[in-house]
């Protein structure tokens, strides 16, 4: 099983991350699938081979992601895919 583990600093607030979140997450169901779900300050994420959590801090996001055995050999296109959707939300 593989982990994916990035992080980013915002100067949204705590309550502009999560609506950012909310975006990103209403994406990936779109496009793959995932369920979402808040506890908290933290965003659940779970698909089939997959499950992770967004958690938002005042000042930052930390997106941990576990893959499955299949989703493991993927894990390097995933991180950048990650990266690069959490930048542009950001931006």
């Amino acid at each position: 099983m593989a982990r994916i583990t990035v992080e980013r600093e915002h100067s949204l607030g705590k309550a502009g991350a999560r609506a950012k979140a909310d975006t990103l997450a209403q994406k990936l169901k779109d496009k793959y699938g995932v369920e979402s779900s808040w506890s908290g300050d933290t965003l659940n994420l779970k698909r089939s081979g997959v499950e992770g959590t967004v958690q938002v801090f005042d000042d930052s996001l930390r997106i941990d992601v576990k893959l499955g055995l299949l989703m493991s050999a993927m894990s390097g296109t995933l991180k950048s895919e990650i990266e690069k959707a959490l930048d542009k939300a950001l931006a």
